[in-house]
């Protein structure tokens, strides 16, 4: 996968006839089970591959917690961010041929599919996959499982950038409520069909996952949780009335990564964001993590 470019027009052709703008996010979000082609358990590996048309690929992950009280949000980031932050991933030359993966992230314990996930895609059809997926919209505002993400992407996804020129991706997880302190190794048999020997800490899938990622979390609220210690130095906080500006966020957070100085990204912000992005990079630091395997 990952072949195109995102233009405007495919998207105002998808939007027009999917009626994204007054759909209801039922209306939008018809699935109602998990499609097998997004279910982590047949899935062996995502892949963002170098092709003559992309040659210098940025696979980029944005997990969502879609449970009970974050529903709201996959319906915000179709209606107002996913064509405003494709459109800015290829607006310059700061970000190298972008592939977006999209996750929907669940409970182990409550949910049927705590875990989906689209292919990393470079056109019309990552908007295409996410609205496929399914909201279920069960679990609460209890821990939610944002390692399952950092297990599928370290365990499960196959990245030229890092593979062939040492680059990290990005992984975002998005949600409101804390993370669980590990997984286990029934629910990393029933979810994707993996075989290990022993409970993995949400520590150390968060330093393994970092191997190949630059991973952060967005916190919508006032709490971190307990991600200061799972993911310490790289927690964003943003308060729910701020969700509309996640591709400034998430945006500058690459950009700022990839070696932009904090002053040229806020040069380029207007005075509505300028000091919520200056608190965000405030916020984090770069090149904490070192390499752990599995």
């Amino acid at each position: 996968m990952g072949y195109g470019s995102y233009t405007a027009t495919d998207w105002n052709k998808l939007k027009a006839s999917r009626k994204i703008e007054t759909s209801s996010t039922n209306q939008i979000f018809t699935a109602r089970q998990c499609d097998s082609r997004y279910d982590p358990k047949f899935i062996g590996n995502r892949e963002a591959r170098d092709s003559e048309e992309h040659p210098l690929t940025t696979p980029i992950i944005i997990g969502v917690d879609v449970t009970g009280s974050m529903g709201y949000l996959s319906t915000q980031i179709i209606k107002e961010s996913l064509n405003d932050l494709m459109q800015q991933f290829y607006s310059g030359e700061e970000i190298s041929d972008p592939q977006l993966m999209f996750a929907a992230i669940g409970d182990a314990v409550c949910d049927s599919a705590p875990l989906q996930v689209t292919h990393f895609e470079s056109d019309i059809r990552i908007a295409e996959q996410l609205m496929d997926l399914w909201l279920e919209n069960r679990g609460g505002d209890i821990p939610e499982d944002y390692e399952l993400l950092w297990y599928f992407a370290a365990k499960h996804t196959d990245i030229d950038s890092y593979n062939k020129r040492g680059k990290k991706g990005f992984c975002f997880t998005i949600g409101d409520a804390g993370c669980h302190e590990l997984l286990n190794t029934g629910s990393i048999k029933r979810i994707f069909d993996d075989d290990v020997k022993f409970n993995i800490s949400s520590v150390k899938l968060a330093e393994s996952a970092s191997e190949k990622y630059e991973l952060f979390h967005i916190v919508i609220g006032d709490q971190s949780f307990n991600f200061d210690r799972i993911l310490p130095g790289r927690i964003i906080t943003i308060q729910k009335k701020e969700v509309i500006y996640l591709t400034d966020v998430i945006m500058s957070v690459i950009q700022y990564v990839n070696g932009t100085d904090k002053d040229t990204i806020l040069s380029r912000k207007t005075e509505v964001t300028r000091t919520l992005i200056d608190n965000v990079l405030n916020s984090i630091c770069i090149n904490r993590f070192g390499t752990i395997e599995l």
